[in-house]
């Protein structure tokens, strides 16, 4: 499960609103609970994708990725997963996003509809990679 307030939820909307056509993303930093993972922080991270593959893609490059890992431990944070949305598209897992991800982290993926969000959705990929489970999401007012 994935704790995670309705603010930080908007900000995820939004940063997918204003990126939309294309994929936004972003990470997640948080704490490892035991069954659960506490998003306290988001930061968004540009789409690095070459232009005219950001509609349907993102990348985030190791950089920066490194980055956000360094930003966790100066606030006693961990790194707890990743964002991004799917403009026009559900907000399950791709293909790509499957060979993609690494286990342990949440993957929380928004819908964007026309510009507008839409749907939001967790996964957790299975630790023999060879699919996710969708994460139930505990929405903190």
């Amino acid at each position: 499960m994935i704790v995670i307030t309705a603010a930080k939820i908007a900000e995820i909307n939004k940063y997918a609103e204003q990126e939309y056509p294309n994929e936004c993303c972003g990470a997640i930093l948080g704490k490892f609970e035991t069954e659960r993972r506490i998003a306290i922080e988001l930061i968004p991270i540009s789409n690095k994708r070459e232009p005219e593959s950001r509609r349907n893609r993102f990348l985030i490059r190791p950089e920066e990725f490194l980055l956000c890992e360094k930003t966790a431990l100066k606030q006693g944070l961990d790194l707890i997963g990743f964002y991004h949305s799917h403009p026009d598209h559900l907000s399950v897992p791709s293909g790509y996003d499957l060979d993609h991800a690494l286990p342990v982290y949440s993957y929380i993926i928004v819908s964007v509809k026309s510009g507008k969000a839409d749907e939001l959705t967790s996964w957790l990929l299975q630790g023999d990679r060879t699919q996710f489970m969708q994460e139930e999401i505990q929405i903190l007012r």
